[in-house]
Order: structure tokens, then sequence, then C-alpha cells
């Protein structure tokens, strides 16, 4: 997911979001653990998007003090 996108979104719906992706993201873990992803690249990139959520959200904070 692009930087340009989530910024767009509300704090509450980013933070939604973010949980999703968290739980995705384990989801996917656990699938590789058992049996080999087609495209691994994808865990790398839901950890990615989880980052760039979280500056976001810590960006926000800092912005609203």
């Amino acid at each position: 997911m692009k930087q340009e996108v989530i910024q767009e979104f509300s704090t509450d719906e980013l933070k939604e979001r973010l949980e999703e992706e968290r739980k995705q993201m384990t989801r996917l873990r656990l699938n590789h653990a058992v049996s080999p992803l087609e495209n691994p690249n994808k865990i790398r990139e839901y950890r990615k998007t989880i980052a760039r959520m979280l500056t976001e959200l810590k960006g926000r904070e800092i912005a609203n003090r």
C-alpha cells in the first residue's frame, strides 16, 4: 500500500486497518512455516505496509501535541 493511500485514512480507520494487516501477516507466516508460499515476498510487503502505517500514526500523534 502506498504512503499516499495511507495518509487518506482517518486515524480510527488506520488503526483498524493496521490490526487487519498484522493478522494477515501472521496468517501468512504460519502458512509459510507449514508449506512454502508461492510468493514469499508478500510477507515483506505486509511488513513494510505495517511500518508505513505505524509511521503515519506516530506522525499524527506528534502533530497533535
